[in-house]
């Protein structure tokens, strides 16, 4: 059955470039709760700090807070992105994520091998790289700039090729952020289409947002992140009629 589960989940990013111990010392002195020395006394950010939850099967879940309070942290550490320094996170079940345009694109190559590359890592043999070329191909609407490098692509039409290949297949766990409010009028309409019908097929949605529309019409559950930790974590109108 899919679910995630964090138990005492910390990230953290070293500051390389604070060597003196002056500026250490003024660092650590006026953020003490976000930035701390580590074992090899490096400054590091704690940008999540030992968050408990657990997201089951059925449940739509918005993470909201002020900007920095760690949202699009949590989501790429459910995606991936990011290894904990700590603490212990089980997800089961597939992962679809709408998180970044360009996470794990390569900008040299052009969109079909890139939708090539992305078929392969999800495992699919050379005929099903094929098939998923020509979906990704068909609902972005690239025609031959699917064979162009993306580095030459507009903003508008990276959204749109990254977007066409994060939904190609409908996951089990599906992490969205607000990247997917990009693209012309006519993409939209048909990117609105899929992604209510991703939302309500998935096993589980998680969705950091700003937009409080979009978590009263999507989610059930807030969890609202300050500072790196979890301040609340209950039904979305009692925790974001706080915000």
């Amino acid at each position: 059955m899919p679910h995630i589960l964090a138990e005492r989940l910390s990230i953290a990013f070293p500051l390389y470039h604070v060597g003196a111990r002056s500026l250490k010392k003024r660092l650590l002195s006026a953020t003490p709760l976000r930035l701390r020395t580590d074992d090899s006394n490096r400054v590091v950010v704690a940008a999540l700090n030992e968050l408990t939850f657990s997201i089951q099967s059925g449940e739509r879940v918005a993470l909201v807070g002020r900007n920095g309070a760690g949202k699009s942290t949590l989501l790429r550490t459910l995606a991936g992105v990011f290894e904990p320094v700590a603490g212990r996170l089980e997800i089961a079940g597939s992962i679809g994520s709408l998180i970044d345009p360009a996470a794990g694109m390569d900008l040299n190559a052009t969109g079909r091998e890139n939708i090539l590359l992305s078929g392969l890592f999800r495992g699919l043999d050379d005929k099903a790289c094929a098939v998923m070329a020509e979906e990704v191909g068909a609902f972005s609407g690239l025609g031959e700039f699917l064979d162009v490098p993306v580095r030459s692509y507009s903003a508008g039409m990276q959204v749109r090729l990254s977007f066409a290949m994060a939904t190609v297949n409908q996951p089990d766990v599906l992490l969205m952020d607000e990247w997917f409010s990009a693209g012309d009028a006519d993409f939209m309409a048909r990117a609105d289409k899929r992604l209510e019908e991703m939302v309500q097929q998935a096993e589980i949605l998680v969705l950091a947002s700003h937009n409080m529309r979009a978590v009263r019409a999507w989610c059930t559950r807030a969890i609202r992140l300050e500072g790196g930790r979890i301040v609340e974590d209950g039904p979305v109108e009692q925790v974001i009629g706080k915000l």
